[in-house]
């Protein structure tokens, strides 16, 4: 409690200096559309990821442009107002305006993102955005307001792969036996030893060392996360399994969204729909740099056929992992559609 205490008292500070930076003290509102709109400034919590902080500015350029300058967004990137899950309880409080997580810290919270810890559940980036942005997207964006918080949009963390020093895995018997480091995720852990693979749960500051020393195997992270860690320099192959799909979510405290006027809102909801294109694209890019990077290193880059994902995610069907997912979702009918498309 003390540290979030704390944390509000940095958040209030940090925005009443933006706003008194920002906003010079003049103008308290403006003329917009023939109306008066009241002048808001909104903290931005964001993560680590390029493509994200990229997408942030973008989501700051549509906001002040389309709220004819109204809305003023100030920007936090890099976690600089706690992690994942930190800064989305602070939006919830309302200390935070708006944040982005990735939704597996959130399941707890949430429970129906608990669907995006499914293995195989999306099979290409196209399946994935066509959900995201379809009638169950949707329905997971809009049961967030229960916990006080709108659901803006999907932006993409992207899907996990493989690496490991020893085989170009491109098959489940291929990690046969193999201890893999995993999120301490009950539906991680259950996939890959359905795999026939020793899954073993670490803290990811001891990776490196433990890939480094032989202490594990091998682990299963985006690209993104490879390759800002450096794991090219302790592995030799990259299986593109692309396992599990984690989307980023954006938020915004529900209570400051109804707040806005309905001009406002459009403002916010267009910057949410050009920032998720914008990211997506940017996210893409980045995948096939990195794959050209690490191919120069001497990484060799595993590309799995569709024939040989349905393999991985057969085994994921008859060990009744889907089953073990809707377990701990409010609805679980959503897995359903999904896989029923």
């Amino acid at each position: 409690m003390n540290h979030k205490r704390m944390l509000a008292l940095a958040v209030a500070l940090l925005m009443a200096m933006a706003m008194f930076t920002g906003c010079g003290g003049s103008d308290a509102s403006k003329e917009a559309g023939g109306s008066e709109e009241q002048a808001v400034a909104l903290t931005f919590a964001n993560v680590t990821s390029q493509s994200a902080k990229d997408a942030g500015q973008k989501f700051k350029e549509v906001v002040e442009a389309e709220s004819n300058g109204t809305i003023t967004v100030n920007l936090f990137p890099d976690n600089q107002l706690g992690d994942d899950r930190v800064a989305i309880e602070t939006t919830q409080f309302g200390d935070i305006d708006i944040a982005v997580s990735s939704t597996s810290p959130l399941a707890n919270m949430y429970a129906d993102f608990y669907l995006f810890d499914a293995p195989y559940i999306f099979l290409s980036n196209e399946e994935a955005y066509q959900n995201l942005d379809g009638e169950v997207g949707k329905k997971v964006l809009d049961g967030m307001e229960a916990i006080g918080i709108k659901g803006l949009c999907f932006w993409e963390n992207g899907f996990r792969n493989f690496t490991n020093n020893t085989v170009a895995v491109s098959k489940p018997a291929d990690v046969k036996s193999m201890k893999v480091r995993t999120m301490e995720n009950e539906v991680h852990i259950a996939a890959w030893k359905a795999f026939g693979a020793n899954p073993t749960p670490m803290a990811f500051t001891e990776l490196f060392t433990a890939l480094q020393q032989g202490t594990v195997d091998a682990e299963e992270n985006p690209l993104g996360i490879i390759d800002a860690n450096k794991f090219a320099e302790v592995q030799k192959y990259v299986s593109m399994t692309q396992h599990v799909y984690t989307p980023y979510v954006v938020c915004m405290n529900l209570e400051k969204y109804n707040s806005l006027s309905d001009a406002q809102k459009a403002a916010i909801d267009k910057a949410a729909a050009a920032s998720t294109e914008y990211q997506r694209e940017v996210s893409q890019n980045l995948e096939k740099e990195i794959i050209s990077k690490i191919e120069g290193q001497g990484v060799t880059v595993v590309q799995l056929t569709d024939a040989e994902k349905a393999e991985w995610q057969s085994i994921v069907t008859d060990a009744k992992v889907y089953d073990l997912v809707k377990e701990k979702m409010d609805h679980p009918e959503y897995v359903d559609t999904i896989l029923n498309q």
